[in-house]
């Protein structure tokens, strides 16, 4: 058994040298053998510098050799990014149940495809990769950090393979190219009704301290939105204090804040790193106000700030109280299988795969899906999931021309733990 390995590199400004004909020959051959020996069970893999070429023939059809329309769903099933992308991959197989059970495409069961990007932009990239040329996919459902989605949307994009960003709320996503768009509400829409809230529940806040990953691109841009708004409601913005979301060990950076003695605390991070972030600042002897940013935004986090976390307020793309028939079925399927409350990222999660299901079905209605070669049902389905409006469980959402989601309901919830310390809730504020 043979395999060929071709990795992931930069664009590279010069020409590169012809491969010999020895070395085409051999490559051949070695092919050969694995393609005769061995499942196709393997990772393709391009430069991220360059398109992708295309491994179906123009006359593939979407649905392959299998009946079923494969839906890629690309995110973080494994690394600290993981306590986010469970919850989505929890959302994207209700989704595929759901549809699936009220017939598919027409009777044309979709079939959802997953690949695991771990917690980088590298990890992303090989997804995506693997996702497009090997399972083509008509389209991805993912990643689940706006970090990742800047290195492996272009990929998509240059591909011509429909993205919908379940969870990348940064600055700039929907911009990255024509296919990529996206069903989660960017941070300068969701953020400040964080704050707003902050305010009410305590009027005489006045001085902030704010704590963000400085490596990661979501938490960033959502810092950015965080400390703006700060300073356009007139409260003091007394220390601005950076870590990482793989850091483990906050005592410098909460001891800082915490000198400053802040009415309010803001934390840009994810689940991980925010949660014991939350834990040791309370250790510590912080008493006021903190606000999570939307990394926090899983019930994941009780287990690691477990008692501690309670209070802490986020805001929300999405509320379980919603009240819609899809909404009340997505509830129901969610609770019936985890014993509580779905969450944010399960939800969008599930917005994305509808909105794919919904898109095909309205082409479908004009000419059949399972008989458009690929590339054309992918620009197609790309048309045609900007032009619909959708009732989804956050709503009814529709998008842009370039892709960003227009959305009309959000809400802040405050985390309620339970008398052990380890299990909660989020209640939603009125």
């Amino acid at each position: 058994m043979f395999y060929i390995y071709v990795f992931d590199r930069p664009p590279m400004k010069k020409p590169t040298a012809r491969p010999t004909a020895l070395f085409l020959t051999c490559a051949s051959l070695l092919l050969a053998c694995s393609q005769t020996n061995t499942p196709q069970t393997g990772t393709n893999t391009v430069s991220p510098g360059t398109s992708p070429t295309p491994t179906a023939t123009p006359q593939a059809s979407a649905a392959g050799n299998s009946a079923a329309i494969p839906v890629g769903v690309g995110v973080a099933q494994t690394s600290n990014v993981a306590l986010l992308g469970q919850e989505q991959v929890a959302g994207a197989k209700i989704a595929e149940k759901y549809f699936n059970d009220k017939g598919g495409v027409d009777g044309t069961p979709i079939r959802l495809v997953f690949q695991d990007t771990g917690g980088d932009e590298q990890g992303a990239i090989n997804a995506f990769n693997t996702l497009i040329n090997q399972d083509k996919v008509v389209g991805i459902v993912g990643p689940t950090l706006s970090q990742q989605a800047f290195g492996a949307d272009p990929i998509a994009d240059r591909a011509k393979v429909p993205v919908l960003a379940p969870s990348n709320t940064a600055k700039g996503i929907p911009q990255i190219g024509d296919y990529v768009a996206r069903v989660s509400a960017p941070v300068a829409v969701v953020a400040p009704n964080a704050v707003k809230a902050a305010l009410k529940q305590n009027p005489n806040i006045k001085k902030v301290a704010v704590f963000f990953a400085q490596n990661d691109a979501f938490s960033k841009s959502e810092t950015e939105t965080f400390q703006k708004t700060v300073k356009e409601m007139g409260l003091e913005l007394a220390t601005v204090q950076k870590f990482l979301t793989t850091d483990t060990d906050f005592q410098s950076q909460a001891t800082n804040g915490i000198n400053v003695k802040p009415d309010l605390i803001i934390i840009s991070g994810l689940a991980a790193d925010g949660g014991n972030l939350i834990k040791q600042l309370r250790e510590l002897g912080y008493k006021g106000v903190i606000i999570g940013g939307n990394g926090l935004n899983t019930s994941n986090v009780f287990t690691v700030c477990k008692a501690l976390c309670d209070g802490v307020l986020i805001a929300q793309a999405y509320s379980p109280e919603y009240q819609n028939e899809i909404n009340k079925a997505f509830r129901d399927a969610y609770r019936a299988q985890f014993k509580k409350e779905p969450p944010q990222f399960s939800a969008q999660a599930f917005t994305g795969v509808q909105v794919f299901v919904e898109s095909l079905k309205a082409i479908n209605a004009q000419s059949k899906v399972s008989e458009k070669p690929l590339a054309e049902l992918r620009t197609k389905l790309n048309e045609r999931l900007l032009t619909g409006k959708y009732d989804t469980p956050l709503g009814e959402i529709s998008f842009t021309p370039e892709g960003e989601i227009n959305q009309k309901d959000f809400y802040v919830a405050q985390i309620k733990m339970n008398a052990d310390g380890v299990n909660g809730k989020f209640e939603f504020l009125k």
